[in-house]
C-alpha cells in the first residue's frame, strides 16, 4: 500500500512539475496577459497598451484571453512593436459602438474618424487571432480599425462592421493582412495606405462597394487582393469592386474568386468621369460567377502576366513582410 501511495504521489509531482514548466513557457512567450476575469495582468486591453514602454525596439507581446472587450482603444505612436495574440479568433473580440453621426459632449458629430473602435498609430504593430468590431450596426460610417502605423500586420483576424469597416489611413503606411475576414457594405475598405490582402475572405453584406482607395499620385500600389474569396449574403450584381475616393485611387484583384454579387461592370467612377483618367483599377485571372470581364468598364485594366509578377507582398510592401507571408 505504501508503494502504491508513493507511486501516486510521484505521478502527482510529475504532473505538477509539467504544469509549472508549461506556465513558465507561457510566461516567457508573453509579456502581459489580459483577462476579463482578473486572472491576467490586466482586465482591459488599454491598460496593457499603456504599460508598454515608449518607443521599445523589441516586441512587446500581449496575450488576450477569450472575452468581449468593449473598449475604445488607442495604440499611440510611441507604442512601437506591440503584438496582440488572441486566445481564439472568434471569441476574443475587441469592440465599440461609435458612429459618425453620434454627438460628442459638445453636441458635435464625431465624424468618420471619431467613430473608430481601435486606432493604430504605432509602427510595427501585429495582431493574430482577434476579432475587431464596430458594433453600432447599419447607421452610416462606423470604423472598426483605423491604421496609421507603418509595417503593420494582421494574421487570422476578423474585421466586422457595415460602412467604412476598415480604414488603412496612413499615407505612407504599409499593411499586410493574411487569412483575415473583412465584412461590410459601402466602401468598407477605404483610405490612403498601401495594403496587401493575402488569402482573405471579403464578405459583402447588403449592397455597396468593397474598396474606396484614396491613393496619392505617384504611389505605386493601393489596395491589392491576392488569392482572396469575395463572398457574402449580398444579392446578385449588387457590389462594385471599388470606386476612387480620390482621383488616383488604386485597387487590384489577382487570382481571386469573385461571387455573383459583383456587378458586371466591376468598377465605379464615383460620379466623376475625370476619375477614369487617373484611377487605376486592375484584375488578373479572377474566377467565379462575378469574374467575367466582358462587360467591365473600359477604363479598368486586365494585367498581363509580366505585370502580375510585380504584385507580390515583398515587392509591394518590402522585405519586412517575408516573415509573415511565407514567401
Amino acid at each position: 500500500m505504501n508503494k502504491m501511495i508513493l507511486k501516486y504521489l510521484k505521478q502527482i509531482c510529475s504532473v505538477a512539475f509539467l504544469l509549472v514548466l508549461a506556465c513558465s513557457a507561457f510566461a516567457a512567450d508573453y509579456h502581459f496577459v489580459v483577462a476579463p476575469d482578473g486572472s491576467g495582468d490586466f482586465r482591459t486591453v488599454q491598460e496593457a497598451i499603456n504599460a508598454v514602454p515608449d518607443f521599445r525596439k523589441n516586441e512587446t507581446r500581449i496575450f488576450i484571453k477569450k472575452g468581449t472587450y468593449k473598449e475604445k482603444l488607442v495604440l499611440a505612436g510611441s507604442k512601437t512593436n506591440v503584438v496582440f495574440i488572441g486566445e481564439d479568433r472568434d471569441q476574443t473580440i475587441l469592440t465599440y459602438d461609435d458612429f459618425a453621426l453620434k454627438k460628442n459632449r459638445f453636441g458635435e458629430e464625431i465624424g468618420t474618424t471619431g467613430s473608430t473602435s481601435f486606432f493604430v498609430f504605432g509602427d510595427g504593430f501585429r495582431a493574430e487571432n482577434i476579432t475587431f468590431e464596430n458594433s453600432s450596426g447599419p447607421v452610416g460610417q462606423a470604423v472598426a480599425v483605423r491604421v496609421d502605423g507603418d509595417m503593420v500586420a494582421f494574421i487570422n483576424c476578423r474585421f466586422l462592421g457595415f460602412q467604412d469597416t476598415l480604414y488603412p489611413h496612413g499615407e505612407k503606411s504599409r499593411q499586410y493582412y493574411k487569412n483575415c475576414l473583412i465584412e461590410g457594405t459601402v466602401d468598407f475598405i477605404f483610405g490612403w495606405s498601401t495594403a496587401v490582402f493575402d488569402q482573405c475572405e471579403i464578405v459583402c453584406k447588403d449592397h455597396g462597394f468593397i474598396t474606396a482607395p484614396s491613393t496619392n499620385e505617384g504611389t505605386l500600389f493601393g489596395f491589392v487582393f491576392l488569392d482572396c474569396k469575395i463572398t457574402g449574403t449580398a444579392s446578385e450584381a449588387s457590389f462594385y469592386l471599388g470606386r476612387p475616393w480620390r482621383p488616383f485611387g488604386k485597387s487590384a484583384f489577382l487570382r481571386c474568386e469573385l461571387g455573383g454579387m459583383i456587378k458586371p461592370e466591376g468598377w465605379n467612377n464615383w460620379g466623376k468621369p475625370d476619375n477614369e483618367k487617373t484611377a487605376s483599377f486592375a484584375e488578373y485571372k479572377n474566377t467565379g460567377s462575378g469574374a467575367s470581364i466582358g462587360k467591365r468598364v473600359s477604363w479598368s485594366h486586365q494585367l498581363t502576366e509580366v505585370e502580375a509578377k510585380e504584385y507580390t507582398p515583398e515587392k509591394i510592401l518590402g522585405e519586412w513582410v517575408k516573415k509573415f507571408s511565407g514567401q
